[in-house]
């Protein structure tokens, strides 16, 4: 994984070269955020099972497992060597040893509407874990992944109305969308192509037209379904997300969200699935950069850091240490830019 250069992220941030454990070297970052987290990450590592699933909440059904195998990348560690080498090969191995070996579909082991999620969060781990690993787990994931990512094209394919068309839902054969879905299925796919995979610009291109459909104009956010403004607040971040990643820079929509994000973010804290907003607030804004990010990383670091427990998790009211804390610590690391599908321009933030 390439090592960035960043300017500095906000004032009193300290300039660490960081080194010896995989990570990146000269990023900006303060004592304080760096510490907070590698407890984060120390707790994920203590708490995964030796099989590679984790306790509590849907710890069994893989997507747990993708997203602490990707904080622990987007921290610098990579598979197999190093501090937390082991966990991430035990999160690689559990999501192949659960994937149906026939279809790809990684979402069997989640119930109700937890599978599309399920499928598409292991699948995206999976995408940008792919290259880093041993010759043993490249064979697997080069005979599961094309899988994986057919059953995402399969399901945006599936008959919907103009509302839906383009995007994904609870179940394969769903036949409406949700912005919530979408959002991980669309970054899979991304990630996918970005790393060779078969996945056509036409799919892409569909997938994004659903997410600007989702955008209330008026208000400037994105919301969970056309025609509603629920969730906006945790899912605004995910609109500009998609949007940036998927080469629309410095969408009007995106411009747009920032101004409702700069007057809605402090309401995160009193959200359902607030750890999910933060995640998708901080990749956003941090795509964007400017006084947005600013803004926000700093009142992120001071809020939430405060929030942590003694082990090192985050508890919140989704009712899984480890997954709130995973997706805290991929939220706290948005400025190591170690995974690749959330490279940025890196002439953002430029003089």
């Amino acid at each position: 994984m390439k090592s960035h250069l960043l300017s500095a992220v906000s004032a009193g941030c300290a300039f660490l070269l960081l080194c010896g454990n995989g990570v990146a070297q000269g990023v900006a970052v303060s004592d304080e955020v760096d510490q907070s987290i590698e407890r984060g990450l120390a707790y994920l590592a203590e708490t995964q099972f030796e099989n590679g699933a984790f306790p509590q909440n849907h710890g069994d059904g893989g997507a747990i497992s993708a997203l602490a195998g990707m904080a622990w990348l987007a921290k610098g560690y990579t598979p197999g060597s190093g501090k937390y080498g082991e966990n991430i090969n035990r999160s690689i191995d559990y999501i192949l040893s659960i994937a149906n070996p026939e279809n790809g579909f990684l979402g069997d082991r989640e119930p109700g509407n937890g599978k599309m999620y399920c499928h598409s969060i292991c699948t995206l781990f999976l995408s940008e874990v792919s290259g880093m690993v041993n010759t043993e787990r490249q064979a697997k994931i080069d005979a599961i992944l094309p899988l994986s990512v057919k059953v995402l094209l399969d399901a945006q394919n599936v008959r919907k109305n103009e509302r839906d068309k383009g995007g994904w839902r609870y179940q394969r054969n769903s036949g409406d969308s949700d912005m919530s879905c979408t959002g991980w299925a669309l970054m899979a796919l991304r990630s996918a192509r970005l790393n060779g995979g078969r996945v056509p610009a036409e799919a892409i291109e569909r997938a994004v037209e659903y997410v600007r459909r989702q955008h209330n104009v008026g208000e400037g956010s994105f919301v969970y379904q056309l025609g509603g403004e629920s969730y906006a607040v945790t899912l605004t971040g995910a609109g500009i997300l998609c949007l940036e990643l998927c080469g629309r820079h410095n969408d009007p929509y995106s411009r747009r969200a920032v101004n409702y994000l700069m007057r809605a973010y402090p309401e995160l804290l009193r959200q359902n699935n607030r750890s999910y907003g933060m995640y998708y607030t901080a990749q956003g804004l941090f795509q964007l950069g400017g006084e947005g990010w600013k803004v926000f990383e700093d009142w992120m670091y001071r809020t939430w850091i405060p929030r942590q427990r003694e082990n090192g998790s985050w508890v919140e009211e989704e009712n899984s240490a480890p997954y709130n804390t995973s997706l805290l610590v991929l939220a706290f690391t948005v400025p190591y830019r170690q995974l690749p599908i959330y490279q940025r321009d890196e002439t953002v933030d430029e003089d």
